[in-house]
């Protein structure tokens, strides 16, 4: 497995030396993808510098502790280290989503449950915000649909890291587990009985597409404008500045009624759409593949009831991981590094497990 690194250390050197050239940074796009993948081939080559140099030291030291029993004793620690700089490797050149570099769009709806549902993925867009900031990444609301108590219908934010962000730690790498079904068990504020009721939302999570990424021919889209409506229906735009815009091929609609300018809504629109083809042809792609192939890839079943929510016990149960912990109120004001933790560890056992077979 390890023998894989010299085809890497070739590419480090390569991208190294287009980052120093000019005509490199006139593309922003290009420097961006490059500044990533230098990254990541960093993490992955100062580990086996690290396993390799631990290798060389052990031997060293034995040869002395041969002469002078001294050594024995620093022989013993640096064996003691190689198992762990030996673990850090496998885990960094375990294949990795193709989509695991870039940004994330998070889309949230509410789902059975009325009311009680749109307040919760309120909760769940106060989450994933707090979250993202005590991150340092961006948020972008990019189209949202509230409900008549203050909750949302629906609510699409577009997360971004502000700078190059390690091998595993972008928006998409980490927020990308949390797609599926939650579920939350609480008392609702219309309930005057005081009895717990159980409601969803809905969370899907697209690594963010950039114009590149997906070709798009516009006389294969179909563009419709109506005007924006409110909670309850109501209007709240005297123009038909909402766009809604449909993939003929492959069917897939976008749509957008934030701005008050039917073109920044086409544009938001279009990049959702970007986003939901790129996943589309990701998804086709893990289909024809190995079962092995698809074991790297889709590890963790996203479509799923993945978590429980239960504000009596301040309860967070994660179906998928086991992960239960009694801190629901930190969770919800962004503490949920430990949650998506327990879905990366899964994800990787999974993928080391698929490597050995």
């Amino acid at each position: 497995m390890f023998e894989a690194v010299e085809g890497l250390l070739e590419e480090h050197r390569e991208i190294e030396g287009r980052l120093g050239e000019p005509e490199t940074h006139a593309d922003a796009q290009l420097a961006k993808r490059l500044n990533r993948r230098y990254a990541e081939l960093n993490a992955i080559i100062g580990a086996w510098r690290e396993w390799s140099g631990l290798g060389e030291d052990l031997e060293a030291a034995r040869e002395l502790a041969a002469e002078d029993p001294a050594f024995a004793e620093e022989a013993d620690a640096l064996a003691a280290r190689i198992p762990q700089a030996e673990e850090r490797l496998r885990r960094l050149l375990v294949p990795r989503d193709p989509a695991d570099d870039k940004d994330t769009i998070v889309e949230i709806k509410s789902g059975e449950g009325g009311e009680e549902s749109a307040l919760f993925a309120g909760d769940l867009l106060r989450m994933y915000t707090r979250y993202a900031e005590q991150r340092g990444w961006s948020v972008e609301i990019i189209d949202a649909t509230e409900s008549d108590l203050g909750g949302y219908k629906s609510v699409t934010l577009a997360v971004k890291a502000k700078a190059s962000a390690e091998p595993g730690a972008t928006p998409y790498a980490l927020l990308k587990y949390e797609g599926g079904v939650h579920r939350v068990q609480r008392v609702p504020v219309t309930e005057s009985q005081g009895r717990v009721h159980t409601s969803a939302a809905g969370v899907l999570v697209l690594p963010e597409a950039e114009p590149v990424d997906v070709s798009i021919d516009e006389n294969d889209l179909r563009v419709d404008v109506y005007r924006s409506s409110g909670p309850g229906g109501q209007s709240v735009n005297t123009t038909d500045s909402a766009v809604r815009i449909t993939h003929v091929p492959t069917g897939i609609v976008a749509s957008c009624q934030n701005e008050k300018s039917q073109l920044q809504n086409k544009e938001s629109a279009l990049r959702i759409l970007r986003s939901r083809l790129l996943a589309a042809a990701q998804e086709a792609a893990d289909a024809e593949a190995s079962d092995a192939r698809r074991s790297q890839v889709r590890t963790v079943d996203r479509s799923e009831r993945i978590r429980t929510y239960n504000f009596p016990e301040n309860r967070i149960s994660d179906h998928r991981t086991g992960y239960k912990a009694y801190n629901l109120d930190a969770v919800l004001d962004g503490d949920l590094q430990p949650v998506v933790e327990s879905s990366v560890e899964a994800d990787i056992a999974a993928r080391l497990e698929a490597l050995e077979q």
